[in-house]
């Protein structure tokens, strides 16, 4: 039985759809779920969103032991709200946190609590396209000691926020930085979860990045510097000679739930898709030999972000004239299709808020 504490305080909602940006605003009410060591996960609730209080000697500040999802929730045009595979979300959350020594989440148990969540706040789906309401589902170790060990306590919870159209002025490619000096994951770290520690080490290759007029920071493998892995918040995938090509999931890269998607859309559209090791090499021989059609990556935010420049070492590799090409707009156009119900969805991806 969830618990329902309404705010006494609501906010105001955005006016202008146009001006929401992503990950600054949020709604009035977030669900909270809490563990502790003998007892399980207990309490789930729907309260109104606060600040954590937390011991400055708590696990989460010191150590690290934190998960986190990302999805979306999407107001379409006949007024319904629709999710996109959000138990592939709290399945994968759960693969995270069997690596991270987190316990699991009961996977209905989780959608419940986002889909009575998502009915409080229903008004905050914005309706403008290409707009949605972001969805973080989040777990921190709570336990207040300075000793490295499993903590005993946690907090799973869910804030929602609306965010604008990733594309506000059209579908434009992005730039590439390919890092070849820092790693963001080795295989048998942490890379395959989505955990807080690999983002902050990719940081580093991010702000090379924007030093060199890129958006974006290719990562490859620690052992070699070699093998192509993924972009700092995406997959990777590239048309070579008229096949898709993606790094094969090694331990290392996120088994990111969109790439999953574009894989199965792909093959549904007949199109032939490789999941293989990749070397930076290799893409840089199919570029000279003009046989590089085209590079996008996939992810929650973006869905399809195009790759018009990739720069390794002092080369620079322009694709498909930096346009987007035909492939990469039939994956985006397909699977926002699904996800906005302007096209049919054969795959059961779609869940209706009811």
């Amino acid at each position: 039985m969830i618990t329902i504490i309404k705010s006494k305080e609501l906010k105001e909602k955005p006016a202008d759809e146009s001006k929401l940006g992503f990950g600054r605003i949020f709604t009035d009410h977030m669900f909270t779920l809490k563990y502790e060591q003998g007892k399980g996960w207990h309490d789930p609730t729907i309260q109104p969103y606060s600040k954590i209080e937390m011991d400055p000697s708590t696990s989460i500040l010191h150590y690290g032991q934190t998960i986190f999802e990302g999805l979306k929730a999407y107001r379409v045009k006949d007024g319904r709200i629709l999710l996109f595979r959000p138990r592939d979300n709290f399945l994968r959350l759960n693969r995270s946190a069997d690596r991270m020594c987190i316990p699991n989440v009961d996977v209905d148990l989780a959608l419940e609590g986002l889909f009575e969540l998502l009915k409080v706040e229903k008004d905050w789906v914005p309706s403008s396209k290409g707009t949605s309401l972001y969805i973080r589902p989040t777990i921190i170790a709570t336990e207040p000691y300075l000793g490295v060990h499993v903590s005993t306590s946690y907090l799973f919870y869910m804030i929602l926020s609306p965010v604008g159209a990733y594309y506000s002025t059209g579908l434009k490619p992005v730039s590439i930085y390919v890092e070849d000096q820092y790693v963001r994951a080795a295989k048998g770290g942490t890379g395959e979860a989505k955990t807080a520690g690999n983002y902050a080490a990719s940081l580093i290759g991010s702000k090379k990045a924007e030093q060199l007029g890129c958006s974006q920071v290719l990562w490859l493998d620690a052992a070699e510097r070699k093998y192509v892995e993924e972009v700092g918040a995406m997959n990777i995938f590239f048309v070579i000679d008229g096949v898709i090509v993606t790094p094969a999931l090694s331990g290392s890269i996120l088994p990111g739930i969109t790439r999953d998607s574009v894989i199965k859309y792909a093959r549904f559209k007949g199109l032939e898709v490789q999941e293989c090791a990749i070397s930076i090499d290799e893409v840089e021989e199919a570029y000279e030999k003009g046989k590089l059609d085209e590079a996008f990556g996939t992810g929650t935010a973006a869905v399809i972000s195009p790759v018009g420049v990739l720069k390794y070492k002092d080369k620079t590799m322009v694709i498909n004239n930096g346009e987007m090409g035909k492939i990469s707009a039939m994956m985006y156009d397909g699977l926002t299709g699904i996800q906005n119900a302007e096209l049919p969805d054969p795959f059961g991806w779609v869940i209706e808020l009811k």
